[in-house]
């Protein structure tokens, strides 16, 4: 596999490895373990959203190439991120005699990648993990950095650890069956590493918008994604841990998106989507406290719904979902550590918002119709 194919390459504690981007690189798979020097069994979970064909045709390329492949398909939804499914996972890993040496492969979404690699790094204290991401939004976040995670009732990814992967593959042609709103909510991720950390990728990002449906395999949107996936892979390589603030910079948008989906109970907004809404009033409150200009407001929900992404929501108690926000990774002492932004490309933490102006900020975004 070439250099071009080759997106960035993470440096942690538990080792370096590859993410590669590219359209149809999954058939390179067994020389990629090779390469990894990873020559036991393979565990494969995959999401049962994803297409057979899909499914079947990464199987028989591991068999055909003496990778004896062991398959499980669940429903890899974010109401399934949880213990029960990890049991289920675990059990069928029991059955089948895996191995230290064997490779466990998630197939699917975030919620694949997190909740398998749970599995992975706990299964015998940790056995090889690699991931296949098949929606935008894992690609660009969730497969990179190693955090790995199930839900609880009382939030979202509360139980979880730092497990890095031994090789992520990003074939762009898995993302041709995913259904639309699927794909819109994977641009909000894209769209936030260009607000937080980099205006390229921002203006990159504004001049293509209204063509990127009908040219997702093209070079210019492979290289939106690779300039993406090299700019989270340079922070996690940074802050392997999230020690230090530039990674917790990554989530911006997330306190309130997180919030979001845990008071309407996963069902109402896909990630990005409640990521897009909880980046429209990060972006309030960065204006209210005179970090940012108006105009910064209007490019940021010009673009999101550029990328068909949703800038205001409804039927939402404010007092509740200020609430959820309180379960947030982020809160130290009591004080959520807010991401706002200086400006296009800039960012910041600012622990001391006070909860009037938050109100104020949601307030402003649930009416938002424009």
């Amino acid at each position: 596999m070439n250099n071009e194919t080759i997106a960035a390459t993470v440096n942690t504690s538990q080792g370096d490895y590859r993410i590669l981007v590219g359209s149809g690189i999954i058939g390179n798979i067994t020389d990629e373990l090779v390469k990894c020097n990873l020559t036991g069994r393979v565990f494969l979970v995959a999401d049962r959203a994803l297409p057979e064909s899909s499914i079947r045709t990464l199987r028989q390329k591991l068999g055909a190439n003496d990778y004896q492949t062991e398959l499980l398909v669940l429903d890899l939804v974010e109401s399934n991120k949880n213990m029960d499914t990890a049991k289920t996972i675990y059990s069928w890993l029991s059955q089948n005699f895996a191995e230290r040496r064997d490779i466990i492969i998630s197939m699917g979404g975030g919620v694949a990648g997190d909740l398998v690699g749970f599995v992975a790094a706990t299964w015998l204290r940790g056995v090889p993990f690699i991931q296949i991401p098949t929606t935008l939004a894992s690609m660009v976040d969730a497969s990179i950095g190693g955090k790995v995670a199930i839900n609880l009732p009382d939030g979202k990814n509360l139980v979880g650890a730092f497990y890095q992967p031994k090789l992520v593959i990003q074939d762009i042609e898995l993302l041709s069956s995913l259904p639309k709103r699927e794909l819109n909510s994977g641009w909000a991720e894209v769209i936030k590493h260009g607000l937080i950390l980099d205006r390229e990728l921002f203006y990159q990002l504004e001049h293509i918008g209204n063509s990127y449906k009908n040219e997702l395999t093209s070079k210019r949107m492979i290289s939106a994604i690779r300039y993406s996936v090299k700019i989270k892979s340079d922070v996690v390589s940074a802050d392997e841990y999230e020690t230090g603030d530039t990674r917790i910079l990554l989530n911006y948008g997330h306190t309130i998106g997180h919030a979001l989906e845990k008071i309407t109970k996963y069902k109402k907004f896909l990630h990005g989507e409640a990521v897009a809404i909880g980046m429209m009033v990060a972006a309030r409150i960065s204006y209210r406290i005179g970090m940012i200009e108006l105009g910064v407001i209007q490019r940021q929900q010009a673009i999101l719904q550029q990328f068909n992404l949703p800038v205001y929501f409804e039927k939402i108690d404010v007092n509740s979902l200020i609430e959820a926000t309180r379960s947030d990774k982020k809160t130290r002492e009591g004080s959520i550590n807010w991401v706002l932004l200086t400006g296009i490309g800039t960012s910041t933490i600012q622990s001391d918002v006070p909860t009037s102006l938050v109100a104020e900020a949601i307030e402003e975004t649930k009416h938002q119709r424009n």
